[in-house]
């Protein structure tokens, strides 16, 4: 077995731990406006990688489209298929890996991923396998957050405390603009890419920390592995990260985490 191939099993691992779903359902929003920005049309074929708890699945097929999310963690794939039942969509709920998409190539006409697909340990495996699997003139659709936002801080926060064996690439460069030039190369015709904000809510920021420390993976893996005093050490990096981010005027957390929205068409 590969370097590559033990952290992709421990990072099916670390998202299977916690209930992302929790933690997912405070960016709805994001999967909608990704919707709108790929200009999505009833009857297209649109594919959502690493969908989790299927957000922008869901909303892709509230736009009519024939809709699939594939994702490595199936209690994941179990919670799009409660939610899409709840709202008499059709979506099917693939079990898949970004980086070895299960469809031929050429298969869709619209490839998303939000906040998913820039978690792959392989970022030029990943690029390919989003064009290979989007028709030629087809979109690929991503929300990924940048280096420079609160998330982009939190991922840098929780790699130190963690001190992973193998150095990846970070996550947080699919947040930036060059980088996806790179990845995608010539095999696009365009790219747009516009600066967005999610907006985290919660009643205090020290209770933001504990939500994460309970719900989010990552988070919960790396607590684990910590002494008593490297888990007090962490919770008071995310609590000043929370505390600086703020923006609620008042006891309450309302931080706003940037990503960059990215819509590429394939030649």
């Amino acid at each position: 077995m590969t370097d590559l191939d033990a952290i992709r099993r421990r990072q099916q691992q670390i998202w299977a731990t916690g209930d992302f779903s929790m933690v997912g359902a405070g960016q709805v929003i994001v999967g909608e406006m990704l919707c709108e920005a790929a200009e999505l049309r009833a009857g297209q074929d649109v594919l959502d990688v690493a969908t989790g708890s299927g957000n922008t699945a869901l909303a892709a097929a509230r736009r009519g489209c024939r809709t699939t999310g594939i994702d490595f963690v199936p209690a994941l794939l179990d919670r799009g298929r409660e939610r899409a039942a709840a709202e008499r969509l059709r979506v099917s709920f693939v079990e898949g890996d970004t980086e070895k998409i299960p469809f031929p190539d050429s298969s869709f006409d619209t490839v998303l991923s939000t906040f998913g697909a820039m978690f792959a340990p392989d970022p030029r495996l990943t690029a390919d396998e989003l064009l290979r699997v989007c028709r030629p003139g087809g979109k690929i659709g991503m929300a990924n957050w940048t280096p420079e936002g609160m998330i982009g801080e939190m991922f840098r926060i929780v790699r130190a405390a963690s001190q992973p064996p193998v150095k990846l690439e970070p996550p947080e460069n699919w947040g930036v603009e060059a980088k996806l030039r790179e990845r995608f190369g010539d095999r696009i015709s365009a790219l747009t890419v516009t600066r967005k904000w999610c907006a985290f809510r919660h009643f205090t920021p020290k209770d933001w920390v504990e939500f994460m420390k309970t719900w989010f993976g990552p988070a919960i893996v790396t607590f684990r592995a910590l002494s008593p005093e490297g888990q007090d050490e962490l919770t008071a990096a995310m609590l000043d990260l929370a505390t600086r981010y703020n923006q609620s005027g008042d006891r309450t957390l309302l931080a706003r985490g940037e990503y960059i929205e990215v819509v590429a068409r394939k030649r």
